[in-house]
């Protein structure tokens, strides 16, 4: 590159802080005049590290703890602005705050939206809106540092919480609340928790260690509403009670909504890109428009949307590639949402994610698990269990002929290293015994 391309980025999330990061260390190397970088962020908060949010809200670390490095001197950063409008045939972004940003090469890491549910009484008459509008006081999702601050401004001990979700993100919402001496309850409507990444004996060895940390679980429990109130200071609404729907009603100051999260498209929807659960791409993480790009949350590629921090710094990676060696300018075919994927270009860089979800439960007697791949298994494949209920130790793998392709650990992970090394790597496994797979050093 002999000038500087005009790279500007929607988002200031982790995607976004990663690209930008990647262009940053290219414009120091020999040769390289860089690219003159803006990221339009609506937080106002420098960029974060999401997975960390837990760990805030438990006290076990501050904000500035969870800061990712900060950009350059020559990344124009536009904190607490929103893109209201892409005008992709002007190439420029529109703000709301009435500014205007150019382009040559314009990056959507535009994040996801908390999951509102259909529960009554969540809104206000005038129904559904933004992820934080409306909704009474009390009533948090959890999903940015705002977020976090919030519910530890409100969470302590003899404050009453009901968490509504029993995923990754619930289940590390309410053993934090925990951690800050509130009583939880946690709700989940599916059979057990985690069902996305645990079979039915890890997640009760993750329930009772949840029982442990004082945390009350109910499973197969739909909530059906929310009890609210007039405050008699200011007339807002006020979350008092959670419904569930067999009809007993929880007393409770704080409700954590922890049920999913959606990509975040509004804004490559109405300029035309293609979206499908998100923002369609091509291997080069290229839309439909030549000059438009997409990474994270918010991009789907090869028909999968990941929503998590490792494959959205692949991506990342992989873009900031795309931008120092080739030319935006380029055309390529549209991606199709349904098409099945066709072989990558020559060259190109992101063919997929093989994603591990791992979290870390303190609290008495500190709880790790991992799980990769697809842990529910075919009817010829192989698995190997071994199951330590004193310990609450339980590891699982599943090999479909030759190769690994699924597992999940809970307590001790030393072996979670080496397996996920080997699962990610697609290698055939050694001939010895399958056993050996679960041994301290992964048997490889």
């Amino acid at each position: 590159m002999t000038s500087k391309q005009r790279v500007v980025v929607i988002g200031g999330g982790m995607a976004g802080a990663r690209l930008v990061q990647q262009l940053g260390r290219a414009a120091d190397a020999p040769g390289r005049s860089g690219h003159a970088v803006t990221v339009i962020g609506e937080e106002r908060h420098p960029p974060y590290n999401r997975v960390l949010l837990a760990e805030v809200l438990a006290g076990q670390y501050t904000p500035d703890v969870i800061a990712l490095p900060a950009p350059g001197p020559d990344v124009r950063r536009l904190s607490g602005v929103r893109a209201v409008r892409v005008d992709r045939d002007e190439r420029r972004v529109v703000c709301d705050d009435g500014g205007v940003v150019a382009y040559d090469a314009l990056v959507l890491a535009t994040g996801s939206n908390p999951v509102l549910p259909p529960v009554r009484g969540l809104f206000d008459e005038g129904g559904p809106g933004v992820a934080d509008a409306g909704l009474p006081e009390g009533v948090h999702p959890f999903r940015t540092l705002d977020d976090c601050a919030a519910l530890a401004a409100a969470a302590g001990p003899g404050i009453r919480a009901v968490v509504i979700g029993g995923g990754l993100l619930g289940v590390s919402a309410a053993r934090a609340l925990a951690a800050r001496g509130a009583q939880t309850v946690l709700a989940h409507q599916g059979e057990h928790l985690m069902e996305r990444h645990l079979d039915a004996t890890a997640s009760d060895l993750l329930r009772a260690h949840l029982a442990g940390l004082g945390v009350e679980v109910h499973t197969e429990c739909r909530v059906r509403g929310l009890g609210t109130g007039r405050d008699g200071r200011d007339g807002h609404r006020t979350v008092r009670s959670v419904t569930l729907a067999d009809g007993y009603a929880l007393d409770t100051d704080l409700v954590v909504l922890a049920c999913g999260v959606r990509p975040r498209t509004g804004l490559a929807h109405a300029a035309g890109l293609t979206v499908a659960r998100g923002v369609v791409v091509d291997d080069e993480l290229r839309t439909d428009d030549p000059h438009v790009f997409a990474i994270g949350d918010c991009a789907e590629h090869r028909g999968t949307v990941y929503g998590l921090a490792g494959p959205a710094q692949e991506q990342a990676d992989a873009l900031a590639a795309v931008l120092l060696g080739r030319d935006t300018a380029t055309p390529r075919a549209a991606p199709s949402p349904t098409a099945p994927p066709e072989p990558a270009p020559a060259g190109g860089p992101y063919t997929g994610t093989r994603a591990l979800t791992r979290l870390t439960l303190a609290g008495p007697g500190p709880l790790d698990l991992a799980a990769f791949g697809e842990t529910v298994p075919r009817p010829d494949d192989d698995v190997v269990h071994l199951a330590d209920a004193t310990r609450g130790a339980y590891r699982k793998v599943v090999v479909r002929g030759d190769r690994l392709v699924g597992g999940i650990l809970l307590g001790d992970l030393g072996t979670v290293g080496a397996l996920a090394r080997t699962w990610e790597g697609d290698e055939p496994l050694p001939s010895a015994p399958l056993l050996h797979l679960l041994t301290n050093d992964g048997g490889l």
